[in-house]
């Protein structure tokens, strides 16, 4: 409340003015006020015993009325934006005026206990987590056989509750992850990418409108593995960035800007944080990834280790092969690629192996179930 209180006075002094309140701090105040009123109640309860301490100590009104009513609902439309504030927070404090308000008018106060912003986000979802083990403590102690029973399915609820916003924490942060991964991957058009096609002006339009950026839209696509590695080419050793996806992988080239993202010339462009820190790092530097060519499906991928005593002219360490097949098995592209240790080509290759393996397993499935036969008759 230091924080967005001390915001909220800045704003109405007219600094920061493009700050955003819920981007921030989302129903902060809302979950501030039944969370105190669910602790009040609670309390009150207690001290009500401890002063009468013939009478019953009757939770199960409080619990019902808090647990069946806003309180983990008001948690999970808080935790839901919990990424997305976080993602805006770390854009924000690479700005000077924002990192005064900061640093000098909150962090600097004495009931922050020296934490930080972040630090503080994080308190409700660690609230949340704590509901079922205050529920299974009153059970524990509960006499009531009928109280023991509704507080017991109270407790699953409220679990059930936490496993549902997980799920959907996890879909939100993948979304964002791949709408990062939209403005950082660069599809060249295929004239671009091979002078060998020629296209007449008038029909590059109508080929632009089906960009496989779109490729990367689809929010039940997971990204398995990704870094930076080496390849060979014919007269130069190339800085390339892997992207392994559940179903394809995607060799890119790496590409730097001069312009820096959050500088002055670009205004302030959001890093995801669920981005891996190589590539957090490379964004900010204006950097981004033109893809090296079309995607890899995993059916179309043959694996190949590189013995060191083959690439030992080439001056090559920790090498391994990716062949790209047409559905004909025909071989139209082939990658030498370097990585930086022996411990990290393992792990690439490991990787690509168990994502085609799954892959292959989950499309045996599919066709298994679309082309399933009745029996036959025993008369036949």
């Amino acid at each position: 409340k230091i924080f967005m209180n001390t915001l909220k006075y800045l704003q109405s002094n007219e600094f920061l003015l493009d700050v955003d309140l819920w981007r921030l701090f989302a129903n902060l105040e809302e979950l501030n006020k039944i969370s105190l009123g669910f602790l009040k109640s609670f309390f009150e309860t207690v001290k009500e015993h401890v002063s009468k301490s013939d009478s019953p100590m009757d939770f199960s009104s409080i619990l019902r009325k808090f647990f069946q009513g806003d309180l983990c609902q008001t948690h999970q439309i808080y935790c839901l934006n919990y990424t997305s504030a976080v993602f805006y927070l770390e854009n924000l404090r690479q700005r000077e005026d924002f990192g005064i308000y900061l640093k000098q008018w909150c962090e600097q106060n004495e009931r922050c206990k020296r934490l930080h912003l972040p630090e503080l986000l994080v308190a409700p979802l660690h609230r949340l987590t704590r509901y079922p083990l205050l529920l299974n403590n009153i059970w524990k102690r509960s006499a009531d056989e009928t109280e023991k029973g509704f507080i017991w399915s109270l407790k699953e609820k409220v679990e059930k509750s936490i496993r549902d916003l997980e799920g959907k924490v996890k879909w939100l942060d993948n979304f964002q992850k791949f709408r990062q991964l939209q403005e950082v991957i660069i599809w060249p058009q295929v004239w671009d990418r091979d002078k060998r096609f020629f296209v007449p002006e008038y029909l590059k339009q109508s080929l632009r409108e089906n960009s496989s950026e779109n490729i990367l839209s689809s929010a039940n696509r997971l990204l398995l593995h990704e870094g930076r590695l080496t390849l060979a080419e014919s007269t130069r050793l190339l800085d390339v960035y892997l992207f392994l996806f559940d179903d394809f992988l995607l060799i890119t080239k790496i590409k730097r800007n001069k312009k820096k993202y959050g500088g002055s010339d670009t205004g302030l462009i959001p890093v995801c944080p669920s981005l891996a820190p190589e590539l957090q790092s490379f964004v900010r530097e204006g950097g981004f990834c033109t893809v090296l060519d079309q995607p890899i499906p995993l059916d179309r991928l043959t694996l190949r280790n590189i013995d060191p005593i083959h690439v030992t002219g080439f001056s090559l360490r920790n090498a391994f092969l990716i062949q790209h097949e047409n559905r004909y098995r025909q071989c139209i592209a082939v990658f030498l690629l370097q990585a930086p240790t022996e411990t990290a080509k393992k792990t690439w290759m490991s990787q690509i192996e168990k994502a085609i393996s799954n892959y292959t397993t989950q499309h045996e499935t599919k066709k298994n179930t679309a082309f399933c036969f009745p029996a036959e008759s025993s008369e036949i």
